[in-house]
């Protein structure tokens, strides 16, 4: 019995080992069959690694730097990748962390703001990340390049970012939008404190536009010498207005001026339409209630001389027109396809003529454009001479009458290309007198057009010396150079003949200029105007008495500040300080009384004004003279005579300042960002002004820069 169960038992006993085998061998097959399931990484560090099998062995590469490092967690665990995850130097999340991270940079310095002989040396300064500092410089850069807002989102300039500075957070366009106008309140503030602090008087500038928008604009230009003797423009206002009528001109620059806190205005200088007269004449009302004015406001109103100048300019142009029609023609058919122009380039080439100016064409409206493309034209007059034989379209064509069809504008004689034919000899001849006519009131433009320069002492030289060709040319054998400066003359006389259509600050400006003084003044109106014998034997002494009345003036002002700086001066120059003994019997006290007289009498003779020593003194070189610096060292010798001067210098004479504003806004609202709101576009053009006007002197933009954009955008509107 027991020997069965012992058998019994050991047959289970083996089946169970059996069966256990099986099963082993079973689980070994499906492990052989069926790879056994990666664990799942489940630590946050794996976010910035990835995991690899490199040649059997288990790595972690870095998402940022690449960098390889043991990658088994088992094995090597995850210290090691996490202490690499906060020190990457590449990786955007330790942005903040690098923010305290400072770094040595080495800044050159720019050349342009070097003294002469100053050495070129560079500064070696710490920098360390900024997010909010890189946003206001990514603003700025906006404004002052006039880059659309859309900008921050195109893809050039997000590549750019990931490559300079991967941890600078790109802000939307609206957000750049916000920050512009934002960076335009923050410079108005300082702006209005700068004007409180370093202006007692102002002169203005102001003109109207009208956008692609079909809306009016208003620019309000400020001119002014700070404390420092430095010369000034700022961009005030630049608003919609209602009309072009002179009560709206007026009430614009008013609120304007209130909301500026400005009330002592010196000038204003507008264009000869005939709002603008009652444009000024309102705002002198309101000066003279805020006691702002000099005199009464009896020079406030200043004339764009460069108008004037136009409207003398285009009076000579006129004798010559047909010969420019025919010039103008011929240039825009060589000008019209690329073969005939690199046929004329052969043209240039076989006549050996050396010039790297191109042909050009003018605006038809714009007598300086014309000068430039009748300057361009006369140096190639063999090589059309030439083409004439080389094309054989070119003389038919410019024979034909559809010419006559190309004017713009049938009521501006000077555009009317009805003329036709190939340009003669005549013709290049008739260009000839006229460019080299037109080259004197050319450079008299582009000196009295800067804003960055005194300009108010040098026009009345530069007119003086091309009235001075006038009066010769009228006296020549040239019967076309007659009838040329005839016309001129009678147009200069029409607007400057009489010294009473003109601003007593012209003539001012020169005597303040320490190289010329007033007998300069005087000479030059002897010279241009001279002493004419009229009928009778009487001798009418023009130039003589003009001069005469520039004195006066002169007094007359110089006597106005001298109230203004002590209100309680006394009238009279000579009035003495002395009180005489009463007259009585005694003989004695009648002598110490008239001794007494006999010295303040001698006493206010030597007391000369400071305009008598100024006027005294003997002149300055003109040889590198700068006039501000000048006044700047002097103004202690003459504080009153200085306080004058400070005014007078800073007056323009053309409003060119302020349409050079609507060049810069004839770019910012183009075809494509039209939409722009006039809020947005005020503060886009203000605050360039206001960031260029920061920036040091070197760097700012001349005005004169910008003429042919202002031409364009006057054709086009």
């Amino acid at each position: 019995m027991s020997d069965s169960v012992d058998m019994l038992e050991s047959v289970r006993g083996n089946t169970s080992t059996t069966e256990d085998e099986i099963r082993e061998d079973n689980v070994e097959d499906r492990q052989q069959i069926m790879p056994r399931k990666k664990k799942k990484l489940v630590s946050n560090v794996w976010d910035s690694f990835q995991q690899i099998e490199i040649d059997g062995a288990t790595k972690a590469v870095c998402n940022f730097c690449q960098k390889e490092l043991r990658g088994d967690p088992k094995t090597n665990g995850t210290s090691s990748l996490r202490y690499h995850a906060r020190t990457c130097h590449k990786n955007p999340l330790n942005l903040q962390k690098d923010v305290q991270r400072t770094m040595l940079d080495f800044q050159c310095a720019d050349p342009q703001s070097l003294a002469e002989g100053e050495r070129k040396m560079g500064v070696l300064r710490t920098w360390r990340f900024d997010q909010e500092a890189t946003r206001k410089a990514l603003v700025r850069m906006v404004i002052i390049d006039e880059l659309p807002f859309r900008f921050v989102e195109r893809e050039g300039f997000k590549g750019l970012m990931q490559v300079a500075c991967p941890g600078f957070c790109i802000p939307s366009r609206i957000t750049v939008a916000r920050d512009c106008y934002q960076l335009y309140v923050d410079e108005a503030v300082r702006m209005k404190k700068f004007l409180k602090a370093s202006t007692q008087r102002v002169s203005l500038t102001t003109d109207t536009w009208t956008s692609n928008q079909n809306i009016n604009y208003l620019c309000l230009t400020v001119h002014f010498i700070d404390n420092q003797w430095r010369l000034h423009k700022r961009l005030l206002s630049f608003v919609p207005i209602s009309s072009h009528k002179g009560e709206d001109i007026g009430r614009v620059v008013e609120k304007c001026l209130i909301d500026w806190g400005i009330e002592n205005v010196f000038t204003v200088t507008v264009d000869n339409a005939g709002s603008n007269n009652t444009a000024v004449a309102y705002l002198k009302e309101k000066l003279l209630r805020w006691k702002g004015c000099i005199l009464d406001g009896k020079y406030l109103h200043m004339r764009c001389i460069a108008h004037i100048i136009n409207l003398v300019v285009n009076d000579g142009i006129n004798t010559v027109k047909d010969s420019i029609s025919r010039v103008r023609k011929a240039v825009r058919y060589v000008r019209q396809s690329p073969s005939r122009l690199q046929k004329f380039k052969e043209c240039i080439a076989c006549e050996k003529i050396e010039s790297k100016s191109l042909l050009c064409l003018d605006v038809c409206t714009r007598w300086n454009s014309t000068y430039m493309m009748l300057d361009a034209a006369l140096k190639f007059e063999k090589a059309f001479e030439r083409y004439q034989h080389a094309d054989p379209f070119f003389a038919p064509e410019l024979n034909s009458s559809y010419n006559a069809e190309i004017g713009l504008d049938e009521n501006l004689q000077i555009n009317q290309d009805y003329v036709v034919g190939v340009p003669e000899h005549f013709d290049w001849e008739n260009v000839r007198r006229l460019t080299h006519f037109l080259k004197n009131f050319y450079n008299l433009t582009t000196r009295i057009s800067g804003s960055k320069y005194v300009t108010s002492n040098m026009f009345f030289t530069e007119i003086s010396e091309v009235v001075c060709r006038l009066k010769n040319w009228q006296r020549g054998t040239d019967p076309g150079l007659v009838e040329m400066a005839t016309k001129m003359k009678a147009k200069y006389d029409k607007y400057w003949g009489n010294i009473t259509k003109m601003n007593m600050i012209i003539y001012i400006g020169v005597v303040l200029d320490p190289r010329f003084k007033l007998d300069y003044v005087q000479f030059t109106l002897l010279e241009v105007y001279g002493d004419e014998l009229v009928d009778d034997g009487i001798v009418d002494k023009q130039g003589r008495n003009l001069g005469d009345q520039v004195k006066k003036a002169l007094y007359e002002m110089f006597g106005a500040y001298i109230k203004l700086s002590n209100p309680c001066v006394s009238e009279t120059r000579n009035q003495s300080n002395v009180c005489m003994l009463d007259d009585d019997d005694d003989g004695e006290s009648s002598l110490v009384s008239r001794f007494l007289k006999h010295r303040s009498q001698s006493a206010n003779e030597d007391n000369k004004s400071e305009l008598d020593k100024y006027l005294e003194e003997s002149i300055e070189k003109s040889s590198g003279f700068d006039i501000l610096g000048w006044w700047k060292l002097n103004m202690h010798r003459y504080p009153i005579l200085s306080q004058m001067a400070r005014d007078v210098l800073a007056v323009p004479i053309s409003t060119v300042a302020s349409e050079s504003s609507f060049s810069t806004s004839g770019r910012i609202l183009d075809a494509f960002r039209s939409s722009l709101t006039p809020r947005i576009v005020e503060s886009l053009l203000c605050a360039q002004d206001w960031l260029r006007g920061s920036q040091s002197h070197s760097h700012a933009i001349r005005v004169e820069e910008d003429l042919a954009e202002i031409e364009k955008l006057d054709e086009g509107s």
